[in-house]
């Protein structure tokens, strides 16, 4: 019997149950459809539209057990848990089910049943209840949910929700919109232009803009120039832009020309003298604080309508760095009281006496009556531009035809036509997307640079930074970015978003060909004696991806001493003649007995292969590892997993980085591996079955290393830092003067850190453990006012 089950991506809420029992049972295939009305199930001549017939009658297609008397009940709770919206309430329902799963696996009996998917799926739905389940104050609740969400069917559900939603995307008017492109674009004449500045790594926000200047380069058939945006000397240096090119490497993004702003230093300079000359601008020795408060009030500086011979006076002691000439700087004339504040006479020339990383120093300065410049075209520099003055004159000289921005800059987008209009130049067109905001993730370069420089990470690559050397470390594919960015499109809407899209993007990406090996967790390993297995070693060959063979072949040891994971053994039964357990690869097995010490350790235990037995049958699959022996080796594996930085979902601009730092990030988990690990180069990406996928991130004393990847489920993405206390812990290998703890707080040593000290690390270190200590408070969001505790005397 097998049936189509249609239903909408975009109901809410989704039907979890409905779809994750057709695929559990392979009794229905999802039929995604967005102009589907309802949910329908279409199986042996008959049409089910209710949720829970539809899962009883895929269960009983399915042969799921169902004889319980309770299984009404639990289909009731199904129903109304949606309907409940009070928090005590729910925790009550919850406070039951946890209760009831302490001493059981399931719902209902040994195995699956219709009550499990039912109730898992009205779980699923709740946002609410997702979120007080991360809480983990229901654990078996937790590890039942957990599991069913795990199973290859359900993820085959996640993933097939997740290309319907993007499908629509593509289909709708906004990515509609992105498809046709630039205004006033024409084929083989577009050129675009990213202009990253050399003062620190990319991040995953850069990596939107350089592959969306990619983007429409190649679909104009056009060009797309990276340009360097050298204007800053107190930060720039030529490693950064070693690494930004090999980022965009790793990123497959090549411009077809790789430019500099100060390769224009000269004409720029040129320009200032013109607006100067022209009454377009004005130098400017107002303090920076009155500056501010007077910009931000509409009050005209005092040097406003200074005399052209004045500015350009003071501006040639600005370009000669002299003591007068750092107190100076110059101001574009545009508006005193304008409402957009970015209109009101900005900044476009400062002095900064630090040697530039390309030019280095000023050597000279010839002056003559209303006429003042540097003495040759190869001169060096003292005074710079500014972003906003530079990067308009840039993109007209060097032939952009648009200019692509996030909407942060909208405010200064007619400043950038100003800028252009009053120098005649060539008008650019500009093209506004929204920016990138992940959930508990810093963007800012000064709050990465914090954590380098205190040594809480090892480098700018450190898999739990968002640069895209980290998260291309912590094992993101470019194709699942680069669909990530696509999808996201024109957007204008600025959004916090959440990772388990582009996790579940990428797992799509890396399941059909990642390589399957084995790996046990080696705290108490338990010896088992297999009766009937081989007396002396026997190694067979088999497929390394049971689904894709051309991924190739991996050789399994077969013998009669193996090993298996505590947690493993600890959930076998005695003599567990009815639930056999399957050794994966082998076949079944039963449980005759096992050894426990004093304190509840298995530390033995012996198991009678049965062949005969049905594996589709059986609900332990647990892997395992011949024993090692003088012929055949495993492999001492560590095993890392990564939790996210700060504790708090969105950083405030008054928010101190130091109060939000997570306390623990990093976990390690020392592992036997099987011996065809040792095959793998570094950046390849596996998966240890049973536990997740990895990448090899190197060997270190002797260990290999596997970093592992999350697939976008919430276990896999949900932040660890409420069941943690103490203080955030150095990393080592990280900056030997660290700072306090970020719980300590200290103002004294607040905002002393600067970038010229940050380490530039982008080779492999050691990684010790890491165990918080102490206690740090965790922050909780919230909008409501304090209250004090009624039980507090």
């Amino acid at each position: 019997m097998s049936g189509v089950l249609t239903l909408t991506p975009t109901a809410s809420p989704f039907p979890w149950a409905a779809a994750a029992i057709a695929t559990y049972t392979g009794n229905a295939t999802l039929n995604f459809d967005t102009a589907a009305k309802g949910l329908t199930l279409e199986i042996d001549g008959s049409k089910v539209t209710a949720e829970d017939e539809i899962v009883q009658t895929l269960a009983k297609a399915g042969g799921l057990s169902d004889d319980s008397a309770r299984t009404a009940a639990y289909f009731a709770l199904a129903k109304s848990l949606p309907t409940v919206t009070a928090f005590p309430e729910i925790t009550a329902a919850l406070d039951s089910l946890d209760d009831h799963l302490a001493y059981r696996t399931f719902l209902v009996g040994h195995d699956i049943t219709a009550a499990d998917w039912i109730v898992w799926g009205a779980l699923k739905g709740s946002v609410k209840i997702i979120g007080l389940l991360k809480n983990n104050k229901h654990p078996h609740l937790l590890r039942w949910f957990s599991h069913l969400e795990s199973l290859e069917s359900t993820q085959q559900v996640v993933a097939g929700l997740a290309e319907a939603k993007s499908a629509k995307a593509r289909s709708s008017k906004t990515a509609a919109s992105f498809a046709l492109g630039l205004q006033n674009a024409k084929e083989g004449e577009v050129v675009t232009r990213f202009p990253p500045e050399p003062s620190g790594y990319l991040h995953i926000g850069h990596a939107k803009a350089a592959m969306l200047n990619q983007y429409f380069a190649k679909m104009y058939k056009g060009k797309m120039i990276i340009r360097f945006d050298d204007t800053n000397p107190s930060k720039e240096r030529t490693e950064f832009e070693e690494t930004i090119l090999e980022d965009l490497a790793l990123l497959d993004i090549h411009g077809d020309k790789i430019t500099h702003t100060s390769d224009y230093f000269d004409q720029l300079y040129e320009y200032a003298l013109q607006m100067i000359k022209t009454g377009k601008a004005y130098a400017d020795d107002t303090p920076q604080e009155q500056m501010r408060k007077e910009r931000w009030d509409g009050i005209a500086s005092k040097h406003r309508d200074d005399s052209v011979e004045d500015n350009l006076k003071h501006f040639a002691e600005m370009t000669a760095g002299s003591e007068e000439g750092i107190k100076w700087c110059l101001r574009a004339k545009i508006s005193v009281d304008n409402p957009n504040k970015a209109l009101r006479d900005p900044v476009i020339y400062r002095t900064n006496l630090l040697p530039h990383h390309r030019t280095g120093y000023v050597i000279s300065v010839v002056m003559s009556q209303c006429d003042y410049r540097p003495l040759s075209a190869s001169s060096k520099w003292k005074v710079y531009p500014t972003y906003d003055f530079a990067c308009p004159i840039v993109d007209s000289i060097e032939g952009v035809t648009h200019a692509l921005r996030t909407n942060e800059y909208r405010d200064r987008n007619p400043q950038y036509h100003w800028m252009i209009e009053a120098l005649g130049l060539r008008p650019v067109n500009i093209w506004d997307f929204s920016r990138l905001n992940f959930i508990y993730t810093l963007l800012s370069k000064r709050k990465l640079h914090w954590f380098v420089d205190n040594g809480l990470v090892r480098g700018w690559d450190d898999p739990r930074f968002p640069t895209v050397r980290g998260i291309r470390r912590r094992g993101l594919t470019v194709e699942a970015l680069r669909q990530f960015m696509l999808a996201q499109g024109p957007s204008q809407a600025i959004l916090l978003l959440e990772w388990d899209t582009l996790w579940t993007l990428n797992k799509k990406v890396i399941d059909p060909i990642a390589p399957r090996f084995w790996a046990l967790n080696k705290v108490n390993l338990v010896p088992v004696t297999v009766k009937g297995g081989p007396e002396k070693p026997e190694i067979k060959t088999v497929p390394k991806h049971k689904k894709n063979p051309e991924v190739g072949e991996k050789k399994t040891v077969y013998c009669s001493q193996i090993l298996v994971e505590q947690e493993d053994a600890v959930s076998f039964e005695d003599n567990e003649e009815h639930v056999q357990i399957t050794l994966m690869d082998w076949g079944n097995a039963i449980v005759r007995s096992k050894s426990v010490n004093e304190s509840g350790v298995v530390t033995g235990i012996e198991m009678e292969l049965h062949l005969d037995g049905d594996f589709r049958k059986t609900k332990k699959k647990i892997t395992w590892l011949a024993q090692p022996t003088a012929e055949h080796h495993l492999v001492e594996a560590t095993l890392l997993d990564h939790d996210y930085l700060i504790t708090k979902k969105k950083l405030e601009e008054n928010d101190d980085v130091k109060d939000f730092v997570t306390p623990v990030t990093e976990f390690r988990e020392e592992a036997l591996a099987d011996a065809n690990v040792r095959e793998l180069k570094k950046g390849d990406i596996i998966q240890f079955e049973r536990k997740g996928y990895y990448i090899y991130d190197g060997t270190v004393d002797g260990r290999m290393e596997f970093i592992h990847i999350p697939d976008g489920r919430a276990a896999s993405i949900a932040s660890k830092a409420a069941l943690q206390t103490g203080v955030a812990t150095p990393a080592e290998g990280g900056k030997k003067e660290a700072a306090p703890p970020p719980a300590i707080e200290d103002n004294q040593q607040r905002g002393q850190l600067t970038s010229s000290e940050t380490p530039v690390e982008t080779k492999m270190y050691k990684m010790a453990k890491v165990y918080g200590e102490g206690e740090v408070p965790t922050p909780v969001e919230t909008k409501m006012y304090k209250m004090k505790n009624v039980y507090d005397v």
